[in-house]
């Protein structure tokens, strides 16, 4: 077992024994489990360094995003429990305060880092404790505003953060290569600080001095400027090292050494290569940011031939209605490939935009393409699209824009946990006026859902939300079968006594399953009701049940609860969906089952709520969560 006890008096040679070590158990580990391989194989060298010399248990790091952390884990005394990664019950694959106290602060979406670290210095200031606070920024949360935001805050707070910018594929700066290094290396130099320092003391004794000091300054400035352009961070008052090699261990010690006792804010920029060290990460990093259990050996993933995941649909089904509609535009948030819409901007690049990990300005892009005339669709998953709630409401429905939203990986995703879980979004959707949310419940039902509310212009703020799960199937023959269908109207798949189950897209076929007696209807249309049918359904069942795979609280349920109220309708109502908490990581099966909402349990609970002796909704006993 590696910990960070032993990087302390390690040699160089030894942190490159750690690197491979570590490198090691990760694939290893990944391999069986799934998780983030190619962005953590990046920074084994990064984290040991940075460790070697800046203490977690003393100094406070925090890891953006997050999905960076494995290394962190395995040397923050993990790396036995490390082979639970991702499992029900286990470690999360990202960095969360209630797993460990050396996770400092818990994330898994981008560029929160900064913001959270200059809080958490500034607190300690208050406290009168001294520490380093490190940030860890990568894989494009520059991108992000809220860390641009912060960024321009740095100077103005007196700032003292250490960043570090893990550059592994994006474009941002030019200055590579041995100049910028050997810049790097004077720069930090702690030698050439101390005689700057006494020169600058000298100078400013007299005004001469002072001009001289001046004139010393502006033709450092031109001469770098000169060598390596405009900085971007030194504008904002960042000093900035690199671009270094972020896996020469003696470059990276070296370097972190001589910030560690600067007394004003440095960006540290260092280019690491995602999969170091794996060849089949290495060629492939996409595939594997993300990646499914694969063969260690020949990095070949474990996939069901012949299935299809929703993404995959969605993206097929576009890019057909994009090729005879040509106001349609596709955008996305950095997620191309997992939104399925690679194809689309290969095939139609003009119509086609990856903003990065800018959410916000997805929507409000968007907004603009929707007022003159183009009708874009916005895909980006569940859980990202939470950062763009007001531009949903300011800036597309108050205007009453016609924009679709694909919303991904709505409801359990599994794995990746609280951070991911995209349950919130129909509670999201169903605040904002005259919006509209769709939920298809399988494969052929998201084609034509998304063919007919574009071919028959479904306008205003519609969402569609489908699973991250994968269904056997071949996209043509579902396309060649796919039909135009009235989007808004429920369907009763099921006629049965007593009790009717209005269940939301994916919890059909769990519905279905638990064998109940009961009229199952799948509540296609979330918002706005399907009044024609419920109101049927009302009228001929003592009993109603809700199912949908997000939150309780402001969801499918409550509306159909406050229909009944509405107009008087005194039933028995049971909600089922997620309760008010986190639900934690594991597979979407044990989740599921967690929250009983897996067949047995929907089973169960209909029976157990039947036989109860409940009040009714009038005296505000009939709503249950059995």
């Amino acid at each position: 077992m590696l910990t960070i006890d032993q990087l302390k008096d390690a040699k160089v040679e030894d942190l490159e024994r750690f690197a491979d070590l570590i490198r090691k158990r990760i694939i290893e580990v990944v391999s069986q489990n799934g998780g983030h391989l190619a962005s953590n194989l990046g920074v084994v060298e990064l984290t040991l360094a940075l460790y070697k010399v800046f203490d977690p248990r003393q100094d406070v790091i925090v890891w953006d995003t997050s999905h960076q952390c494995y290394a962190h884990k395995l040397l923050t005394y993990r790396w036995n429990e490390f082979s639970t990664l991702r499992k029900f019950g286990g470690i999360s694959g990202f960095n969360t305060t209630k797993e460990s106290p050396l996770d400092r602060f818990g994330a898994g979406h981008a560029g929160t880092a900064v913001a959270a670290a200059l809080g958490i210095e500034k607190g300690l200031n208050l406290l009168g404790q001294k520490k380093n606070v490190v940030v860890v920024l990568g894989d494009g949360a520059l991108t992000n505003g809220e860390t641009l935001e912060s960024l321009n805050q740095l100077k103005s707070l007196n700032s003292k953060l250490k960043i570090v910018l893990n550059d592994n594929g994006m474009s941002i700066s030019q200055n590579v290569g041995a100049l910028s290094e050997a810049f790097a290396k004077l720069r930090t130099s702690q030698a050439y600080l101390t005689f700057k320092n006494l020169v600058k003391k000298a100078l400013s004794i007299s005004s001469l001095g002072k001009n001289l000091e001046e004139e010393l300054k502006r033709l450092r400035e031109s001469l770098k400027q000169f060598i390596q352009g405009v900085d971007f961070f030194e504008a904002l008052g960042l000093k900035h090292i690199g671009p270094v090699d972020g896996h020469d261990l003696r470059l990276l010690v070296g370097i972190f050494e001589r910030i560690r006792d600067y007394d004003y804010p440095v960006v540290v920029h260092v280019v690491t290569q995602k999969g170091r060290g794996y060849k089949p990460a290495e060629e492939n990093c996409v595939f594997f940011h993300s990646s499914p259990k694969f063969d260690p050996e020949s990095g070949e993933p474990v996939l069901k031939e012949g299935w299809l995941s929703y993404s995959e649909v969605f993206g097929e089904t576009l890019l057909r209605l994009a090729q005879t509609d040509e106001k349609l535009f596709a955008i996305t948030a950095a997620m191309p490939d997992g939104t399925g819409l690679r194809k689309f901007s290969e095939s139609l690049p003009d119509r086609f935009v990856d903003l990065g990990i800018t959410e916000q300005s997805c929507v409000t892009f968007a907004a603009g393409l929707a007022s003159v005339g183009m009708r874009p669709v916005v895909a980006i998953y569940s859980t990202f699209l939470q950062r763009a709630y007001d531009q949903i409401v300011h800036d597309v429905a108050l205007q009453d824009l016609n924009v679709i939203f694909a919303v991904d990986r709505a409801g359990l995703v599994g794995e990746d946990g609280p951070t991911h879980h995209g349950v919130f979004d129909i509670a999201l959707f169903r605040t904002v006026p005259n919006s509209k949310i769709f939920a298809p419940r399988s494969l052929q039902d998201l084609v034509n859902v998304l063919r007919s509310v574009v071919e028959m212009n479904v306008n205003g703020t519609v969402a569609i939300r489908y699973p991250k799960q994968t269904e056997a199937g071949i996209f043509e023959e579902l396309w060649n079968q796919s039909k135009l269908i009235d989007p808004f109207q429920w369907e009763i798949i099921k006629e049965g006594k007593d009790v009717a189950v209005l269940a939301v897209g994916t919890m059909v076929q769990n519905v279905l399953s638990a064998n109940l007696n009961a009229t199952v209807v799948h509540v296609r249309c979330v918002k706005p009701l399907d009044e024609k049918t419920l109101l049927r359904i009302a009228e001929t069942h003592e009993s109603i049940v809700t199912v949908e795979e997000g939150v309780i609280n402001g969801g499918f349920g409550e509306s159909v609860l406050n229909f009944l109220n509405d107009r008087g309708l005194v039933k028995k109502v049971l909600l089922m969906g997620i309760e008010d908490d986190f639900v934690p990581h594991g597979s979407r099966e044990e989740l599921l089952k967690l929250q009983k909402l897996d067949p047995e349990s929907i089973r169960d609970r209909v029976v157990l709520f039947l036989r109860k002796e409940v009040g009714t909704y009038g005296d505000q006993v009939g709503m249950r969560r059995s």
